[in-house]
Formats: structure tokens, sequence, C-alpha cells
């Protein structure tokens, strides 16, 4: 899955074409054992993190969703999409 960006042991992921289960624009989170799937918009849609992580990732998005946002119009296209700074 390819690496959108990794910061305090958060690990931020998009899949190319993954447009289909979740219907909207969203990133994969994994942090040690938890996995979850987040809005870009910070809606939690499926798995769990710790609530401090949690927060945490979704601060992160606010931050910088327009860049999310356009790495996910490539992602759903197949294309290439720059990483994000933390």
């Amino acid at each position: 899955m390819p690496e959108l960006s990794r910061f305090k042991g958060i690990i931020i992921q998009m899949l190319f074409e993954d447009n289909k289960r979740h219907h909207k624009p969203h990133v994969h989170v994994k942090y040690g054992e938890y996995e979850a799937t987040i809005g870009i918009d910070g809606e939690l849609l499926a798995g769990s993190l710790p609530y401090k992580q949690l927060k945490i990732v979704i601060g992160w998005l606010a931050l910088h969703e327009d860049e999310a946002y356009d790495a996910w119009n490539h992602a759903v296209r197949g294309e290439h999409f720059k990483k994000i700074s933390p």
C-alpha cells in the first residue's frame, strides 16, 4: 500500500483505485497493532486507533486537507501521488 506520510509511529497510506468500499475520500492508518480507515473529513470509517492517535490523525488531515484530496484524486485514477510531510 503506497505511503502518504509517516510520523510519531503512525503510518498513513492510500490505495490506488480504492473508492468502491467506502465511497468517500479516505486514508488507511496503521499504528502498532491498530488499523483504521479514516475519511479525509475526519470520520472514522472502519477499524480503531487509540484516542490520542486518532485525534493526531484527524488534526493532521485538517492541516493537510488540500494535499490529501489532491493525493486522493490521483490515487483513484491509479496515478502516483506526492508524499505529504508531517
